[in-house]
This record gives structure tokens, C-alpha cells and sequence, in this order.
């Protein structure tokens, strides 16, 4: 029996993959207007993305040339795609596609891939569990854009395209939630009196304009926290912080860096940090995390700083992404075709 022919779009945001990439990289991700948005945008927003792209570039290439000279996403999220197409190869001929949003292979890239591709169905899945405007919306945006001016391959008649599925978030996915609790223990042995260990979730911060169109991201972050800690069982007290501010605007507060302030004054000094948004390392976990909020905490007087493994490739993770899959095509059967008398 053929097995039926399914393809999975991962999304994620990208990174440099050279020194000589980071300034690009800043001007797509500053040019987007789920970023740049204010009265006017439309005519300011590019040179404004190529200013402060040219102004952010050393002090962020910086950040690169101490994690290796680039980021590490795309090999990363790669993995993920062939862990998952193995995950699903009992009921699947599956092929996984990356788009990334601000560097290669962008989302023009994954969109000719999947046209050159004899598919029945096509799941877009982005990997932010938590849904935000600044993410998953504009990652899909950015794909109905391009998939719909793209139109047939050159010198190919137009096939009929694959039914299409989309997965929004899986914020309280179950095998995500244990994916998460199995990396916090894993992390947590660390410790030699797991009774003193502090839990302090850093999520992605996002600005409070957002959040006020509607945007439900910090829900989200909130109920995956308390999903983490139910399902955990620990009695450990926890705390909720963001990171990775930019710009003057108000953002979700309290921050990563006041948070890793305030809490050796009130005598919690064994901390475990739980990178609660992200679900493959990166910059903001490989530096902003260990190395500057590390640094940041020990001379405030913490005394053994740990951080969580992002999730990667790890074997719970990708069983959560293929049960996801799997959901979400029996929930969108194919039509069945009427036969021909």
C-alpha cells in the first residue's frame, strides 16, 4: 500500500551563518513590519532597518565570533527535519522543508522546494510554541505571500497543489511539557541540594504594544510555565522573566537581568534558567544566557548559575512534533473522491 505522500514546513527565525551575515540577517529581521511597525512605517522602515543594522552589527558580531562565528540554528533545525521525517516514516512518505524568516533558507527557498515536490498534503508547523504576532504570524504571512506570487515552476504545467494544514502553537502540547520537565531534571543534577535550586523561566520578551493589539504570547509563556511546574512536581519556588529587549519601547517586564538582581538579595543564590520559548540554542541562550546573564549573576552574588539544554533534537521533542503532525492530518482527512460511473 503506498503510503501517502506529506510534507512538513518548519519555521523558525534564522540566524547568521558567517561573520559577514550578521548585518544582513539584522536588516531582514528589521525590515519586517511585525517588527517595524509605527504611523509611516511603510516608507521609513527600510532605511531605518539599514541603520540600525549598520549600528548593531559589530557589538552583535561580537555575540557570533564567542559561540563559534555564527549561529547554530540552521544545523540545529535541520537535524530536527531528518529526526522528524524518520518519526514519521512508518505512516508517512515524509519530507521536511526549513523557512527561515531572516536568513537561508529563507522562506522563497522552502516554498520552490515544496513546488518542485509531488505532495498529497503540506503541514506548516512553526517551531515557536507559544504563538505571537512577531513569530508564527509573520512567518505565515510571510509564506502565503510568497507561495501565492511564486505561482508554477517555469516549463512545468501547474499541479494541484497539497491540501494544507496548518499548526498555530502547541504551547500545553503534552509531550512538549514532558520534553521540557525531562530537560529541567536532566539540568537540575547538577546540583548538589536541589532543595535550595531557584527555578527562573526566561521567555523571549516582546514589546507591551503587541500585547495589547491582542497578541497572546505572554498567555501562552504564563500557562506552559505552570503546565512545566504541574507536571514537574516540584516544590521548588519559580519565577517568570524575559529577555532580549531592543529599542526604547516598553516591554514585558520583569527582566532577565533585574530579575538575576533581586533574587541573591533575597537569598536565592542557586539558580537553574529555563530558556521556556526557545526550542534549539542560540544566540540568546548560548550568550545572552550563559555567557552575559552568567556573568551578570555571579557578581551579584550568585553562587552556582545552570542553565537548561534547549530541546534540539532530543528524542521527547521530536515524538511531540510527530505527534503533533499526526493530529493534525487526521484531523484534515483528504476528500474522498467520487467514483466515476
Amino acid at each position: 500500500m503506498t503510503k501517502p505522500r506529506l510534507g512538513v514546513v518548519l519555521f523558525q527565525l534564522g540566524g547568521p551563518d558567517s561573520p559577514a551575515a550578521v548585518e544582513p540577517f539584522l536588516y531582514n529581521l528589521f525590515c519586517d513590519p511585525d517588527i517595524i511597525n509605527f504611523l509611516g512605517a511603510s516608507l521609513a522602515r527600510r532605511p531605518l532597518a539599514r541603520w540600525i543594522a549598520h549600528r548593531r552589527a559589530a557589538i552583535v558580531r561580537q555575540h557570533y565570533d564567542a559561540i563559534g562565528g555564527h549561529s547554530p540554528i540552521r544545523r540545529l533545525t535541520e537535524l530536527q527535519a531528518r529526526k522528524l521525517e524518520q518519526a514519521l516514516a512508518p505512516d508517512f512518505e515524509a519530507r521536511c522543508f526549513l523557512a527561515m524568516r531572516y536568513w537561508h533558507p529563507l522562506t522563497q527557498e522552502a516554498v520552490a522546494a515544496v513546488r518542485s515536490a509531488a505532495l498529497d498534503s503540506l503541514v506548516l508547523l512553526p517551531l515557536y510554541p507559544q504563538y505571537s504576532f512577531a513569530t508564527t504570524s509573520s512567518s505565515l504571512k510571510e509564506w502565503r505571500r510568497v507561495y501565492s506570487s511564486q505561482g508554477s515552476l517555469r516549463g512545468r504545467a501547474p499541479a494541484a497543489p497539497p491540501r494544507e494544514i496548518v499548526i498555530e502553537e502547541f504551547h500545553l502540547h503534552p509531550q512538549y511539557i514532558q520534553a521540557l520537565v525531562h530537560n529541567i531534571e536532566t539540568a537540575w543534577a547538577r546540583f548538589a541540594d536541589r532543595r535550595k535550586v531557584q527555578l527562573v523561566f526566561s521567555a523571549h520578551g516582546l514589546p507591551l504594544s503587541l500585547i495589547a493589539r491582542g497578541d497572546p504570547y505572554q498567555r501562552h509563556v504564563e500557562e506552559t510555565v505552570a503546565a512545566v511546574m504541574t507536571r514537574g512536581g516540584w516544590p521548588n519556588a519559580h519565577t517568570l522573566c524575559f529577555q532580549s529587549r531592543v529599542g526604547r519601547q516598553k516591554w514585558l517586564e520583569p527582566s532577565l537581568t533585574h530579575t538575576l538582581e533581586s533574587l541573591p538579595r533575597e537569598g536565592k543564590r542557586h539558580l537553574l534558567v529555563v530558556p521556556i520559548s526557545f526550542v534549539t540554542e542560540h544566540i540568546e541562550t548560548l550568550h545572552e544566557i550563559n555567557i552575559e546573564a552568567r556573568q551578570h549573576a555571579l557578581a551579584a552574588g550568585v553562587e552556582q548559575f545552570e542553565v537548561m539544554p534547549a530541546l534540539d533534537d532530543s528524542p521527547e521533542f521530536i515524538a511531540a512534533l510527530a505527534s503533533l503532525v499526526h493530529a493534525a492530518v487526521a484531523a484534515h482527512p483528504a476528500p474522498k473522491s467520487t467514483p466515476v460511473r
